[in-house]
């Protein structure tokens, strides 16, 4: 059995493996249009800012390694430009030589990733436009970074690359401005959560233009001129376009090969296109979202890998079957971690589920443990039934654990209640005694059950002003002193039972505190003495990082660059 397969990088190299581990007489042939066949996407940001000295770091295998261990066949600054599906052939063209052949196979994998999405705007083919997606993507704008020093960038786009290459950029001194058209960096985040990282980026001096609309690009002697709809152009040394990423399926496409979402490839769970000869795997194809059930496009390393090995076993003779991914995913942003899985809150709802959240604010380790620092988990479930849907989670230690825990919770169809049975591991230096995943699902549990109830920031607006409801602060005086919510009144939890004749048991009362703990505890004191009580969810905390964002998202468009 001859195999073919287009692209190395994540799917196709671990397909590769996977099958010569699976058949030693198999002819395997890997032909990769860039010239590396397997390299560390993730790590090409921290390249261009130095954190990666070595160059040979992000390679993870050359032709000749690949070939010492696998007997693979790897072929570099080789491009398929055409699959001959009655033949079963694809047509080659040698980048280096020029030369054009073709290649048989009798199995054929497709592993093209995707390509950097490039709006057909004016100007986007400028010298001083970059994108960011393979090592000669990285190469280029390092040296470009090392040669021509400049001073100021923008990037177009704040999701994963945007967010890793503004902070590289940064610690190499620019100025850094990202400009995209939602209102909110980082797709995967709920509005709320993102806040955090957008005071994050701004404490670090990179400006946030969102809800902008980027229309063109002029190149000028000092750069290039950012045409904005509805602003003043910005000036800048250099621009990267960080808008997404597009499924490079045109082969597939051509070759009459069934097309999915925004041109994906179409495959069934086994790998396998309309074609029963052909496999595709990677950020081309389509896949069905694990949480939601239906189609989905999600371009990330882990899924790929999967994939590949799926699709690897069953060239094998195998019978392996794709899940299907729920976006499982972590990013450093400066001092913190950012991670999330499944479902946001607002992707929920737009799939028809009907959704509420919890976001609580616990310490990563035990709070009389020295160096503690806090985290903020927003984790999303399916009213009724308490499904778990998603979570996300921003802090600075500790996030990458609990988030592979509710991953785990998700993939293995818990809900809400189980979270709270989860033994898991505990000593002061790590944990606390109750984990947040733990204590998350108390909060789920309670609302559940109707114990208690919560009112979000989207309903604070909403609350009458005509005296018929109570808004109550239940932090300490000094606490209050520092800052608070308009109309909230200062009760402190551990002198409420003493103001309770202060309190109209006929009107609802709206209790917050700092983190959403003592509010709870004043509603359960509440609730048992007759009262109605609505706890705020995240505590004044969340509150004042997200109102504060919003002034600041809503304030003068940034003006650390030249317009």
């Amino acid at each position: 059995m001859k195999v073919v397969i287009v692209g190395g990088v994540a799917g196709g190299a671990t397909a590769a493996a996977r099958l010569r581990r699976l058949d030693e007489k198999a002819e395997i042939v890997v032909l990769e249009r860039s010239g590396f066949v397997s390299y560390a996407n993730c790590g090409l940001p921290y390249y261009i800012g130095g954190v990666i000295e070595d160059q040979a770091e992000l390679t993870l295998q050359t032709p000749e390694s690949f070939y010492a261990r696998f007997r693979v066949r790897i072929k570099v600054h080789h491009e398929v430009t055409a699959i001959d599906r009655t033949a079963k052939t694809v047509t080659v063209h040698n980048l280096e030589t020029g030369e054009t052949f073709a290649e048989s196979y009798d199995k054929l994998l497709l592993a093209p990733g995707a390509q950097p999405t490039r709006p057909p705007l004016p100007g986007v083919e400028l010298d001083r436009l970059f994108t960011l997606r393979t090592v000669e993507d990285t190469l280029r704008i390092r040296r470009f970074v090392e040669e021509q020093h400049p001073r100021s960038a923008v990037l177009a786009g704040g999701g994963f690359i945007g967010l890793e290459l503004a902070e590289n950029l940064r610690e190499l001194g620019l100025d850094v401005t990202i400009i995209q058209r939602p209102k909110h960096l980082m797709n995967p985040f709920d509005p709320d959560m993102a806040a955090l990282l957008h005071t994050e980026v701004r404490a670090h001096g990179v400006h946030l233009a969102l809800g902008h609309t980027v229309e063109g690009f002029i190149g000028t002697e000092k750069g290039v001129q950012v045409l904005l709809k509805d602003e003043a152009p910005l000036q800048a040394d250099m621009v990267v376009l960080a808008i997404g990423v597009t499924p490079d399926s045109h082969l597939a496409a051509e070759a009459g090969l069934d097309l999915g979402l925004k041109g994906s490839i179409l495959v069934n769970d086994r790998m396998q296109t309309s074609d029963p000869d052909i496999y595709a795997v990677g950020d081309a194809v389509q896949v069905r979202h694990f949480v939601t059930k239906q189609p989905a496009l999600i371009a990330l390393a882990g899924p790929a890998n999967k994939q590949g090995r799926i699709a690897a076993d069953n060239i094998a003779g195998g019978d392996s079957r794709y899940k299907g991914a729920q976006g499982s995913s972590v990013l450093k942003v400066f001092g913190l971690t950012a991670a999330a899985t499944g479902l946001s809150e607002t992707a929920a709802r737009k799939a028809g589920l009907d959704a509420d959240a919890v976001i609580l604010s616990p310490m990563n380790h035990a709070g009389y443990y020295p160096g503690g620092r806090v985290m903020t988990l927003k984790v999303v479930y399916e009213r009724g039934i308490g499904r778990l849907l998603g979570a996300q989670i921003v802090g600075a230690e500790g996030v990458d654990k609990r988030i592979d825990v509710l991953a785990t919770a998700i993939r293995a169809g818990m809900n809400a209640y189980d979270l709270t049975e989860l033994d898991l591991a505990y000593a002061p230096p790590y944990s606390s005694a109750k984990d947040p995943v733990n204590m998350a699902g108390y909060m789920m549990e309670n609302l559940l059950t109707g114990r208690v109830q919560q009112f979000r920031l989207e309903d604070l607006d909403a609350l009458p002003r005509d005296g018929s409801v109570q808004r109550v602060d239940t932090r300490t005086p000094g606490e209050y002193r520092r800052g608070h919510a308009d109309g909230f009144v200062n009760l402190p939890l551990d002198t409420l039972r003493e103001h309770l004749a202060e309190l109209d048991p006929a009107k609802p009362v709206y209790v917050m505190c700092q983190s959403g703990l003592r509010s709870y505890l004043a509603c359960r004191i509440l609730t048992q003495h007759g009262f109605t009580c609505h706890n705020f969810a995240g505590g004044y905390r969340f509150y004042e990082a997200v109102t504060t964002d919003r002034r600041q998202s809503e304030a003068a468009f940034p003006c650390g660059m030249d317009k």
